[in-house]
Order: C-alpha cells, then structure tokens, then sequence
C-alpha cells in the first residue's frame, strides 16, 4: 500500500528535508571555501590584492579563532545534512506504507545521535564566538545568558530515541505476528 501519492503531508516533508538538505551541502561548501579564502588572507598570501587594511578586523584578531568557527559551523551543517537524509528516507518509508521496520528504528536513533551531536557543535560555536568576542574586548568579561529555549533541541533528541524504541518494539511485534500466522 503505497500512501505517498495521497499524502500532501509525506511529500511537503519529504520536500522540505530534501531542500534542507541541498541547502546544508551549498552552505557548508560555502564556509569551507570562506575558510580557505579566510587562511589565505591571514598568510598573507594575497599581498597583491590586500592591504593590511584591508583585512576585517574580527579576522586580524584572531584568524585561527575565525578559522576554528566556520570549520565547526560547516561540520554542523555536515550532520545537518546526514540528518535530513534519514529524514528522507524515514519519510519515504513511511509513504510505503511500512513503516514499522528495523531500518527506521536504525534511522531515528542516528537522527537523535546526529541532532545531539549538531547541539554540542553549536555549543562550541558559541563557546568560540565568546572566546573571540573576548578577545575583540580587549580581554574583557563577556557573558553568555542561559535561557529555556535551549532545552527544546535536547527534548527532541530524548522523543527521538524514544520513537527509535518504539520503531523497535513495533517492527519485533510485527515479527512475531507474522510468525504465529
């Protein structure tokens, strides 16, 4: 039974993941490239096209600072794009109407492994941006505020590996009523 010619829902998901997705690899290319272009100027190997002026000041304070940042934010769209490749291929499992296999089960525990893992990388984004941020302040005390709002990613890592479980337990009970018959 094939569900995903019927279901608008399936197919703007499936869509969105798979433009989420091209938009990951195109940004992540991006930052790459930005950090190549970022190392070439603080090696002043582009004298010919710059004047020390030139170059932005967040750059000059701390190149390796700027590097370290872009190099952690295309690593997490990396995973950013792993991540809505399982997306697709749950959806379209489930738009086969099969949903209740090990397989899906396999890809919601690496969607809440690979979203835990984009979390830790935005936190050392942050933990970067502050450390450069305090070196453009002259080594001043720069803070970073706490709010409920962070919470909300962690939550849904947790209700992912609880619907990896229950993938899990479904397709078993699947198994097992497929055998008795």
């Amino acid at each position: 039974m094939n569900l995903a010619e019927n279901d608008l829902l399936l197919k703007f998901g499936k869509a969105i993941a798979l433009l989420l997705q091209g938009l990951c690899a195109l940004v992540a290319a991006g930052f790459v490239l930005f950090v190549l272009v970022v190392i070439l100027i603080t090696q002043v190997m582009l004298t010919e096209a710059l004047t020390p002026d030139d170059i932005p000041m967040t750059i000059a304070a701390s190149p390796l600072t700027y590097v370290s940042i872009l190099l952690v934010i295309a690593a997490n769209l990396t995973v950013m794009f792993f991540f809505f490749g399982k997306m697709r291929a749950l959806i379209e499992s489930v738009g086969m109407g099969d949903p209740f296999i090990p397989e899906n089960a396999e890809r919601l525990n690496a969607m809440a492994w690979l979203l835990l893992g984009a979390k830790v990388l935005a936190e050392i984004v942050g933990w970067l941006r502050l450390y450069h941020a305090s070196l453009m302040d002259g080594g001043g005390a720069v803070t970073t505020e706490f709010n409920l709002y962070e919470l909300h990613s962690f939550l849904i890592v947790l209700v992912l590996f609880i619907l990896a479980r229950v993938f899990k337990h479904g397709a078993a009970m699947r198994e097992d009523l497929e055998g008795t018959v």
